[in-house]
C-alpha cells in the first residue's frame, strides 16, 4: 500500500516548494517508486521537479465532454474516460506526475476532484509513496480531495495570518473527520530566529510547530532560474531542515 503525504497551507507559503524537497529526499534516499500529484488548479509543481506537463485532468475531462458523443464501439464511458486519464503521467526516473490542471468553462471543480479522488487511489497502488500538492486554502478540504493521508504537512509563512491559516485548516479537518493519521505544522521562510510575535499566536491557537525551515537563498535562486529543486545541493539549509523532518516523521510511522 502507497504510505501519502500531503501539503496545505495559506497561499504563498511555499507548499510546492516543500513538496519539491519531500521528494527530492524520497528520492535520495531510494524510496521509490513515487507519485508526485498536483491538486493545485494553479499548477508548477512540475516545473519544480523538473517534468514537463503535456495533458492535465482539467484538459482531458473538457475533451471527453465534447468527445463522449463519438466514444469508441464496445467501450463505455467510464471505460473511456480511464483509458484517456492514462494521457495525464507523466513518466521519469523512479518519479512520475499527475496534474489536475483548471476546468475548463464555467463548472466547478467538484466533478474533476471526483475524478482525480478515483483515478488516485486506483493509480497510487503502484508507488511506494505519494506526495500531494494541495491548492491555498480549504477548500480542497471541503471537497475531500485530502483524505486517507498517512501525512499531513500544514505549511505556514512566517506570518501570523499564516499562523491563522492552519488553525482554520487544522478545525476544518477535524470537522469534517478527514482521515489524516499524523499532522504536522510547519513554518517555512524563517530568517534567524521565529518572531515573538509568530510563538505567541502559535500558543495562543495551541499549535505546535514540528520544523522551521529556513529562508534559503538557494532555494529562491533555484526558483528564479527554473531550475528543479531536486538538484538542490545537500548543504541548502530548506534541504536539511526538510529532510531532518521527514527522517523523524517516517521514523515515527514505521512505529506506528
Amino acid at each position: 500500500m502507497s504510505f501519502s503525504i500531503a501539503v496545505a497551507g495559506k497561499g504563498g507559503s511555499g507548499k510546492t516548494s516543500i513538496a519539491s524537497l519531500i521528494i527530492r529526499y524520497l528520492k535520495k534516499s531510494g524510496f521509490e517508486p513515487i507519485l508526485a500529484i498536483d491538486a493545485d488548479p494553479n499548477s508548477n509543481l512540475g516545473e519544480s521537479l523538473g517534468l514537463s506537463t503535456r495533458k492535465t485532468i482539467g484538459s482531458i475531462l473538457a475533451e471527453f465532454q465534447e468527445e463522449k458523443i463519438n466514444i469508441p464501439p464496445g467501450m463505455t464511458k467510464d471505460s473511456y474516460l480511464e483509458l484517456r486519464l492514462n494521457e495525464v503521467i507523466v513518466e521519469g526516473k523512479g518519479l512520475d506526475l499527475i496534474t489536475m490542471g483548471r476546468g475548463e468553462g464555467l463548472e466547478c471543480y467538484c466533478y474533476p476532484n471526483l475524478i482525480l479522488r478515483k483515478f488516485i487511489d486506483n493509480l497510487a497502488e503502484n508507488y511506494a509513496y505519494t506526495v500531494m500538492d494541495n491548492e491555498a486554502g480549504m477548500e480542497h478540504l471541503s471537497r475531500k480531495t485530502t483524505q486517507n493521508i498517512d501525512q499531513l504537512w500544514l505549511i505556514s509563512d512566517h506570518s501570523v495570518k499564516g499562523v491563522r491559516t492552519i488553525a482554520r485548516i487544522r478545525d476544518l479537518i477535524s470537522k469534517l473527520k478527514l482521515k489524516v493519521k499524523r499532522l504536522s505544522v510547519v513554518i517555512n521562510f524563517v530568517p534567524d530566529k521565529l518572531d515573538p510575535l509568530i510563538s505567541e499566536e502559535l500558543a495562543k491557537l495551541g499549535i505546535e510547530a514540528e520544523a522551521l525551515i529556513p529562508l534559503d537563498e538557494q532555494v529562491y535562486e533555484y526558483d528564479l532560474k527554473l531550475r528543479p529543486l531536486l538538484e538542490l545541493p545537500d548543504n541548502s539549509k530548506a534541504v536539511r531542515a526538510v529532510s531532518n523532518l521527514i527522517t523523524r516523521l517516517l521514523s515515527y510511522s514505521t512505529k506506528l
